[in-house]
């Protein structure tokens, strides 16, 4: 695949995500009649169920990754070379505030606005370290081990994560800035995303270490992350 195909892929899935994410927030919020758990579980299988359709369809493309952290960590391994970082990257953040102003438009809310949910604290930040690790070793571990479940690995783990961490399971940079621009349910105060990413790559980077011993072979092997691509 061309390199401008891999990053339309990846802009393209990763608004695609951000929709499901905040679109389903606003939709379950709607319905539950104040039942947050409801709300909860609405905005959780939504997004989970997005992620594994996302991979299937875009992964051949461009690896599917939807997340910076997880391009990064493709390129510490010889997955994806560096020079083709800056463009993933731009991509997925492009993508992720195309997919909240999507989200926001369909269900008549501003394009864009600063969001007023709290998510601080030591707690937070040890939730969104804890559930970036596990994301990562389910990654890791299947991409290397089982390639074909990962799809539906990386969906389910991200709907179960969503129900046993107190921040709900953001585990991305670029959804967690995109979603600082969105007063919904789904939204993160913006001075609250700078820790949030940096717990994220912390979990991202002990995951990957903990694979390369686990797993000796990873870095000579490593072909993606998600899924296998071509980057030719």
């Amino acid at each position: 695949m061309t390199r401008a195909r891999r990053i339309a892929a990846e802009a393209v899935g990763t608004a695609f995500l951000l929709a499901a994410v905040v679109g389903s927030g606003i939709m379950g919020k709607r319905l539950a009649g104040g039942n947050m758990a409801i709300a909860l579980l609405a905005n959780r299988l939504a997004t989970g169920a997005m992620l594994v359709t996302l991979i299937l369809t875009f992964g051949p493309v461009s690896g599917a990754h939807f997340n910076p952290v997880v391009t990064l960590a493709d390129a510490s391994q010889g997955g994806l070379a560096w020079r083709e970082v800056p463009g993933y990257l731009a991509a997925q953040l492009a993508g992720a505030f195309a997919g909240v102003a999507s989200a926001h438009l369909m269900f008549g809310e501003p394009v864009f606005s600063a969001s007023r949910h709290a998510r601080s604290g030591g707690s937070q930040l040890f939730s969104e370290f804890v559930t970036t690790f596990g994301l990562f070793c389910v990654i890791w571990g299947c991409a290397r081990l089982r390639s074909s479940a990962v799809p539906f690995a990386v969906g389910a783990y991200i709907t179960g994560a969503y129900w046993f961490t107190a921040s709900t399971s953001f585990a991305n940079p670029a959804v967690t800035l995109a979603r600082s621009a969105s007063d919904t349910f789904a939204g993160i105060r913006p001075i609250d995303a700078p820790e949030f990413i940096l717990a994220q790559l912390a979990g991202a980077a002990v995951a990957t270490a903990l694979f390369c011993w686990l797993v000796p072979s990873l870095p000579k092997d490593a072909e993606a992350v998600v899924v296998s691509h071509s980057s030719e």
